[in-house]
């Protein structure tokens, strides 16, 4: 069976390009449009790994993450977001989020290493 990824992401554009990444190496993916939509598909079906914007409007990543623990959703977290100020990596990190990347330095190349790290 083909490892899951869930890409909580509003931006469409980007959440194309990371489900082509994904796709082209053979993990299936779900992608939700904002934080609740993210939520209610981990409620159907916890992936194997989570792809997770900070800015969203609603619910926020920090929410998905507080309902994540709260509801007792296990699964890997990768935080993509335009944030890049130190609060926002500490605030990730005292959330146990092990990678952060800012958007605008994100690269294919850089992306799908570390992705493979959880899928493995």
């Amino acid at each position: 069976m083909s490892k899951h990824v869930l890409i909580a992401e509003d931006d469409t554009l980007l959440a194309g390009m990371m489900g082509k990444i994904l796709q082209k190496n053979k993990v299936r993916v779900t992608i939700a449009h904002g934080g609740q939509e993210a939520i209610d598909a981990m409620e159907k079906e916890v992936p194997d790994l989570l792809l997770l914007d900070v800015l969203m409007p609603g619910v926020d990543g920090y929410a998905v993450m507080k309902a994540m623990k709260a509801k007792k959703l296990k699964c890997h977290v990768i935080v993509i977001s335009n944030l890049s100020d130190s609060h926002t990596k500490a605030k990730c990190e005292d959330m146990d989020i092990q990678h952060y990347f800012v958007k605008n330095d994100l690269d294919d190349d850089q992306l799908w290493p570390v992705i493979q790290t959880y899928l493995t």
